[in-house]
């Protein structure tokens, strides 16, 4: 369930499935955290296939009314309390991960306007904020036609096709 209006821009069920498909052994146990999260697609997905902890982050109260949805509805289909999973509403450029519990999965999915401004800011908090995990993954998703090459991070595999179409490239820190 996505909330009406155009404030979110959920990622496509095709991309979503290569990236977990591709994530695979990574996923079970994890940490994970949905910045950007829109209607929660990517935790959503981390979670129904064996995260064991997550966090959310969106500012867009409509947005974060449905993920509070989607993660009941997720968690009763699991047969799951809802312990270990939180969402945050707020900016996610003002997010950082408890001590302790840093995320090993991190899906990074913004509005496509604001990438070039908040790509260079976003990764080099997660540098700072990711230190107890050096093999933490940054999933970011970005239109095919843009390249990211943060100072420290190294991006080890792209999903997607074509200039004009969304893909995600997995990044990690060198």
């Amino acid at each position: 369930m996505v909330p009406k209006g155009d404030a979110v821009r959920p990622a496509t069920d095709g991309l979503r499935q290569a990236v977990f498909s591709s994530l695979a052994a990574c996923v079970p146990g994890a940490r994970f955290a949905d910045l950007f999260a829109g209607s929660g697609a990517y935790g959503l997905e981390a979670l129904s296939r064996g995260a064991a902890h997550g966090e959310w982050v969106e500012k867009n109260a409509k947005a974060a009314a449905c993920i509070r949805r989607n993660v009941a509805a997720v968690c009763k289909s699991l047969g799951r309390d809802e312990r270990g999973l939180a969402l945050h509403e707020m900016d996610a450029l003002g997010w950082s991960p408890t001590v302790g519990a840093e995320p090993d999965l991190v899906f990074i999915d913004p509005p496509y306007e604001i990438i070039a401004d908040s790509a260079p800011k976003l990764f080099a908090r997660l540098a700072d904020a990711l230190a107890a995990k050096p093999d933490a993954l940054v999933v970011f998703e970005m239109p095919g036609e843009l390249t990211l090459e943060p100072p420290g991070w190294t991006c080890v595999k792209r999903l997607g096709q074509g200039v004009r179409s969304p893909t995600a490239a997995f990044f990690r820190r060198c």
